[in-house]
């Protein structure tokens, strides 16, 4: 036997020695519940954009099947795989891992409270956050207000009622991106990524902020999908949530012909839910929300009025028509 050979074989000692310093092999139970939380982030993640699973399928290269799989927890992707997914929801990997990053004590502890606060508590103290940490200077709200929301709320048509009562500029941010870049959103999206549109919107938000005191602003229903970007309208917008059921928002949707991103699905409805879902915590980060179900247009206007009165200076019970 050749010398190196010889010294390959392992004794009973090292044997143990080995053994004792080889990890633990995780139990099935653990690995089930390691890959149905992984599946729950991409679901998750997938739905706060706004992304069917047959399009997050086309733009990660995965098969609609699989992508089924992963999100029911059934498949086990590999590393390329949810690479490749992580690049089409425009996050990095770590971020669809369960227990992922590490923590300072300090840290851990505020997440671990927060983890224990009810959801509807959550907002508030969001905001508190925000107020201890914010720079000096970078939270004037100005007379700017942000309309935010799924389509179908009713945020341009109140937007633009907003802006002509008071006589300030009407901004919608999707159009300052077309203009940017000079192609329909979803044309953008289609050529050169989800990640690229979010690009834009952020740039056109940081022109608007810089330029405008007083503005009307509506946003894509998907700017709470990117924290930076989302973060930066609270800290420099009077900020509202335009809601509805998920029935209205549909039958509004449907009503004026548009039916993105739900062509040709038949579970419309639930991915609405779904998406709906995903955002409400974001959207509840809102100063104010406006809930238009069932009200015909001018109720709602006499509600964002009264919502907005302390913010304008304008009369609440003036109503436009």
């Amino acid at each position: 036997m050749h010398e190196t050979e010889a010294l390959a074989v392992p004794t009973a000692k090292s044997k143990a020695r080995l053994k004792s310093v080889q990890p633990p092999i995780a139990s099935p139970a653990a690995v089930a519940a390691f890959l149905a939380a992984i599946g729950g982030e991409v679901r998750k993640n997938r739905a706060k954009r706004g992304m069917t699973r047959r399009q997050l399928a086309q733009a990660s290269g995965t098969s609609e099947r699989y992508l089924a799989q992963i999100e029911s927890g059934a498949g086990n992707p590999s590393a390329s795989v949810l690479r490749a997914i992580a690049q089409a929801l425009d996050l990095p990997v770590a971020a669809l891992l369960p227990e992922s990053g590490t923590r300072t004590a300090a840290l851990g502890g505020i997440l671990d409270l927060l983890a224990q606060a009810p959801e509807s508590d959550l907002p508030e103290l969001a905001k508190l956050i925000e107020a201890r940490v914010a720079l000096p200077g970078r939270a004037d709200r100005g007379r700017r207000i942000a309309l935010v929301g799924l389509r179908g709320a009713g945020k341009s048509t109140l937007g633009r009622m907003l802006a002509r009562h008071l006589g300030w500029p009407f901004i919608e941010l999707d159009k300052l991106v077309e203009e940017d870049y000079g192609a329909s959103i979803p044309d953008l999206i289609e050529m050169a990524g989800t990640a690229t549109f979010r690009r834009h919107e952020r740039s056109a938000l940081d022109h608007v902020i810089a330029g405008h005191e007083a503005a009307v602003i509506t946003t894509a229903g998907g700017i709470v999908s990117n924290p930076e970007t989302y973060a930066l309208l609270l800290r420099r917008a009077h900020t509202i949530w335009v809601k509805a059921r998920p029935e209205d928002h549909m039958s509004r949707v449907m009503a004026q012909g548009d039916f993105r991103p739900m062509a040709q699905n038949r579970e419309a409805m639930a991915d609405l839910v779904a998406i709906l879902e995903a955002r409400r915590a974001d959207y509840a980060r809102a100063e104010a929300e406006l809930d238009t179900s069932g009200d015909a247009i001018e109720q709602s206007f006499a509600k964002l009025l009264a919502i907005s009165a302390s913010w304008t200076g304008a009369p609440a019970q003036d109503v436009a028509t």
